[in-house]
């Protein structure tokens, strides 16, 4: 993903977010906001730097908030290093989630 993240569309960057955490989490909801308008005076804002998930899987099963985190951060480790400024996460469990 690395240096096609910096070039993609926010479009496209966004279908090669879907693509690492539906590729990694095989989440049943996956909901993904570009909030970059939101942060344009500050420094590392960009077009297409700022991004919300909420994602529902069973990997997060038995795992800590910190912990569902860092298994997002890893699916999009190259993104997060060429081209995501900050990622809000909201990370469930299916039973939390739907019940």
């Amino acid at each position: 993903m690395n240096n096609v993240f910096l070039t993609a569309s926010a479009e496209h960057r966004i279908k090669l977010i879907r693509e690492r955490l539906c590729a990694s989490l095989s989440p049943f909801t996956l909901e993904i906001h570009d909030n970059s308008t939101e942060h344009t005076s500050h420094t590392g804002a960009a077009a297409g730097s700022h991004y919300a998930i909420t994602i529902v899987s069973a990997t997060f099963d038995g795992h800590t908030r910190v912990a569902r985190h860092r298994l997002v951060y890893d699916a999009l480790l190259d993104a997060m290093k060429n081209g995501i400024h900050a990622l809000s996460i909201r990370a469930y469990t299916p039973k939390e989630f739907y019940s």
